[in-house]
């Protein structure tokens, strides 16, 4: 049955009809426009990831020991790249005008080739030399960390050493800043070679000077910037606890800071370890020391402490460098400890959401970023420039990056399946730890800029 339509006739009822279609037809446009820019957004984020194998457990806490050696050979650049599909051609598009957050991004495949190789550098570690030492794929070298809502521009050396003319940089902390000082060179040697100008006893410091610019490049080792007194060999091994002291800092660098114009500083895995704490030359607690009568105290004390003793000086010292506060680095160990068989194994980045941070490097990461916040403003109204080097992200989502079994030299020449310790926390040269220069790079000028 169908009902009869009665029409009104009466001009204020079409008038009210009128007005009524026109709203429908607004609302009609603005839903299409709103479908489809959801449908272009989810277009672009669909195509900024990149398949990966699927995740494993990855819930162990560990830090790899201090490596440290030597050696100088060539090979040639693999020219193997992962297929980017449409994922080169959706970049994020660059915004001049405005800062974004370089922090937050993925890693999208570049067939680029590295700014280095083991042939043209020879500053690599043996432990990170992973092409010398035999890795078998090269996908992990053609990446690069893509921010999200801008372009991240190359680490340009030229450019670097002209605006540091005159200049002294500095890299402090432990393995880890060893690691990226070794990345930053490796790039600037593409430009100018740099002199070796001094090195300690176990050639953990070092100091390098670029002549043609007048420019000084050192890594202090200092693995808890505290005054610490460390019972282990090179390999990790343990004879004694460490004594550790919260509120002394080492004067490894604080003798030598005002000498720095630049200074990237890192705390890090070391804070993991057993170790006696002492404040006040009295022993106040400790981490990890069953059988001893101290109170535990926990890591987490003792790296808030260091922070905070690390950052009022840098703040209140007087010196109006442009600091750098790096943040904490996960390391990729699966099915296992460095001691215990771990492995990374992986060949590829993981997408955002595939992975989860360790408890422990979430503890590290937001006691970095809190006491960050309270020291920034403090450092602002005493001239200090001091920023966050936040590579803890970024960082994750790389397992492939690792030297894994390639700490040494063709593991696998003799046996295939040899037992061999994995560096799961190092970073192979080259590698993801060459973003991280492009991160300063881009802070340096935003710093200046300012």
């Amino acid at each position: 049955m169908v009902k009869e339509m009665r029409i009104d006739l009466n001009p204020s009822s079409l008038h009210k009809r009128h007005h009524v279609f026109v709203k429908f037809a607004v609302s009609f446009l603005l839903l299409g426009l709103a479908f489809r820019l959801f449908v272009s957004d989810s277009i672009r984020f669909s195509s900024s990831v990149v398949e990966t194998p699927p995740l494993v457990d990855t819930n162990s806490i560990t830090e790899s020991p201090p490596l440290s050696s030597s050696s100088s050979s060539s090979s040639s650049l693999p020219a193997q790249a992962p297929s980017s599909g449409d994922l080169l051609a959706n970049e994020s598009q660059a915004f001049p005008n405005a800062e974004c957050d370089i922090f937050t991004g993925d890693w999208v495949p570049d067939p680029s080739a590295p700014a280095y190789t083991n042939a043209s550098c020879h500053e690599i570690e043996g432990h990170q030399n992973c092409m010398r030492n035999g890795r078998p794929d090269s996908g992990y070298l053609y990446w690069r960390w893509n921010p999200r809502d801008c372009e991240l521009p190359r680490f340009d050396p030229g450019k670097f050493l002209d605006s540091m003319r005159n200049k002294s940089w500095a890299f402090i902390g432990d393995s880890i800043s060893r690691n990226h000082v070794q990345s930053l060179l490796c790039i600037l040697s593409q430009v100018e070679q740099a002199v070796e100008v001094y090195h300690d006893e176990e050639y953990r410091s070092k100091r390098w000077h670029f002549p043609s610019h007048n420019f000084t490049l050192s890594v202090v080792w200092t693995p808890f910037l505290l005054k610490a007194y460390i019972f282990e060999d090179i390999n990790g091994v343990s004879s004694s606890e460490i004594q550790l002291h919260l509120d002394k800092l080492d004067e490894t660098w604080t003798e030598q800071f005002k000498n720095f114009d630049y200074a990237v500083i890192a705390g890090g895995k070391w804070f993991l370890k057993t170790a006696i704490y002492h404040e006040n030359d009295t022993v106040t607690g400790c981490h990890y020391c069953p059988g001893k009568n101290f109170t535990e105290l926990g890591f987490d004390y003792a790296y808030r402490r260091a922070l905070k003793t690390v950052l009022n000086f840098l703040t209140n010292s007087g010196h109006k460098a442009f600091i750098f506060l790096r943040t904490t680095t996960p390391d990729h160990f699966e099915n296992g400890e460095w001691f215990s068989g771990g492995t990374c194994n992986r060949t590829a980045p993981f997408k955002d959401g595939e992975v989860d941070m360790k408890d422990v490097d979430i503890v590290m990461r937001d006691i970095e970023l809190e006491e960050y916040e309270k020291a920034a403003p403090v450092g602002a109204e005493s001239g200090v420039i001091l920023k966050l080097l936040y590579t803890t992200r970024l960082s994750l989502l790389r397992p492939d990056g690792h030297p894994g079994p390639y700490r040494q030299y063709q593991p696998f020449t003799k046996d295939k399946n040899t037992q061999v310790q994995n560096d799961c926390l190092h970073w192979c040269l080259p590698g993801p730890i060459d973003s991280w220069n492009d991160l300063l790079m881009e802070m340096i000028n935003r710093g200046i800029h300012q």
